[in-house]
């Protein structure tokens, strides 16, 4: 069976428990007062009972005389006044008043043992009658040895607290739905102030707080600090105020970070390309070369192309971040996909190179250049990272939504640790593997970039013997 559903809002909570409390007050309420009606008007039986004196009960203990009138004396009776007479215990005569006049009641087993059991002490009880209903009773020693019992009806007392009920039942409904209404209204409006500081709150979240300068909401004016919501609300300025504080100096700090990365790439380059070409004039020289100086100037040759290798890189990664426009044009995803798995051949004739592209040529728009640098490096980190033998394909299709691009291998997999920072600059999975193998730590950094700033998204997806790489574009570039 299922559970009533509760409500969930703080409004409907707080008026609900309003609800709840009042209607618990109205029921004590009605129970009291009807409690008490009927105990005060019970007392008030026992009291007309009490002054009756047992006269109607006595008249019929005369009647069973010889020399006694034959009707019992109703004078001054209420009407329902109930008389028996019992004799050894057993009733011999019962009567009730109708109109001031007596009428004979008949009496079952139930009723002749209920009245039989009654004490002798003048005391007035409860009994039911079958075809009376509920009265109160006294029961008093006659003057022949026998027992007289006296009742009044209970019917009038039970009408009046019935009639009670009803009345409280649509006054306390009534009250109910006023109430309701009305503390749905106020809670509504006491609580409008902490609407305001949710609805900023919420706004908070949907900001782009990751990356970039953010302009944060205005502040919540509800902050009287004399007032729940308004300490919430204070609070919350203050960590609005906080993390602003701390935005605008991790932006300064990044455009720092980045005039400077920008700067020494643009300013590395000249050195780089000087050490690079001093090198390769003296590799030239006709003349005889030392073993040692030769291999310590292939060894700088080396060295400054992985260097300029890796400024090129910083610089079109400060260049991106900086929101740099690249190049817009039809660019054939085919042609350079296949120029890319020729090149990665050449460069790792011991892998498996696998090409799956659809019949017709693959159109997006973009900048030629840095769209090969994507697969490119997506193929160089499935060549570097995977021993010999692993099988890459790389794989094209056209979607619906666009353009899907997956590099696939069956190497050995992405440590689990790793994957979350794998497209964070600077990332390797073996620091001595990388660096002997020339790896930079920021080709999938790059990839991610360009591919961002072609408006597409990358993600990846590994497990030992199978790591995904898929890269997509929207349609129409």
């Amino acid at each position: 069976m299922p559970r009533p559903a509760l409500p969930r809002t703080l409004r409907a909570r707080l008026t609900a428990g309003l609800v709840v409390l009042l209607a618990l007050a109205c029921a004590a309420v009605g129970v009291t007062t009807a409690v008490a009606l009927e105990s005060f008007l019970v007392s008030r039986l026992d009291q007309q009972l009490a002054a009756s004196q047992g006269k109607f009960a006595a008249s019929l203990e005369h009647e069973a005389r010889p020399d006694a009138d034959n009707r019992p004396d109703t004078r001054g009776q209420a009407d329902g006044t109930f008389g028996a007479r019992l004799l050894r215990g057993e009733p011999t005569t019962a009567a009730v008043v109708r109109e001031q006049s007596d009428a004979a009641v008949p009496l079952t087993g139930d009723d002749r043992r209920a009245l039989a059991a009654l004490p002798h002490d003048g005391r007035a009880r409860g009994v039911r009658l079958s075809a009376l209903g509920h009265y109160r009773v006294t029961a008093v020693a006659g003057d022949d040895g026998d027992v007289l019992v006296t009742g009044l009806p209970l019917h009038r007392v039970e009408e009046a607290v019935h009639r009670l009920e009803l009345v409280e039942g649509v006054v306390f409904g009534t009250a109910l739905a006023v109430t309701g209404l009305a503390g749905a209204l106020w809670v509504r409006l006491s609580l409008r102030p902490l609407r305001r500081v949710a609805t900023t709150a919420t706004e908070v979240t949907r900001l782009p707080l990751a990356s970039g300068e953010v302009a944060m909401p205005a502040p919540v004016p509800d902050t009287d600090v004399r007032t729940e919501v308004g300490q919430v609300g204070a609070a919350l300025n203050r960590m609005l105020g906080h993390v602003g504080d701390a935005l605008a100096r991790r932006h300064a700090v990044e455009e720092r970070l980045r005039h400077f990365a920008a700067d020494a790439s643009h300013e590395l380059r000249t050195p780089v390309a000087t050490v690079r070409a001093h090198t390769e004039l003296a590799l030239r020289h006709p003349g005889p070369v030392p073993e040692e100086v030769r291999h310590a100037l292939e060894r700088i040759q080396s060295e400054s192309r992985r260097m300029s290798g890796l400024v090129d890189d910083l610089l079109l990664l400060a260049r991106l971040d900086a929101g740099r426009p690249l190049a817009r044009e039809p660019v054939d995803l085919t042609r350079l996909a296949l120029d890319a798995v020729d090149d990665a051949r050449v460069a790792a004739p011991g892998h498996h190179w696998l090409l799956d592209l659809p019949e017709e040529p693959v159109t997006v728009t973009g900048d030629p250049h840095r769209l090969y640098q994507v697969i490119a490096n997506l193929l160089a980190n499935g060549r570097v990272h995977t021993p010999s033998g692993t099988s890459v394909e790389l794989r094209l299709a056209v979607l619906a939504e666009g353009v899907e691009l997956t590099v696939a291998d069956d190497g050995p997999g992405i440590p689990e640790a790793l994957r979350p920072e794998v497209f964070q600059r600077f990332t390797r999975a073996d620091h001595n593997r990388s660096r002997r193998t020339g790896s930079t730590g920021l080709g999938l950094a790059i990839v991610e970039a360009v591919v961002t700033a072609h408006r597409g998204g990358v993600e990846v997806t590994s497990r030992p013997g199978r790591t995904v790489f898929r890269v997509r574009f929207p349609s129409g570039g």
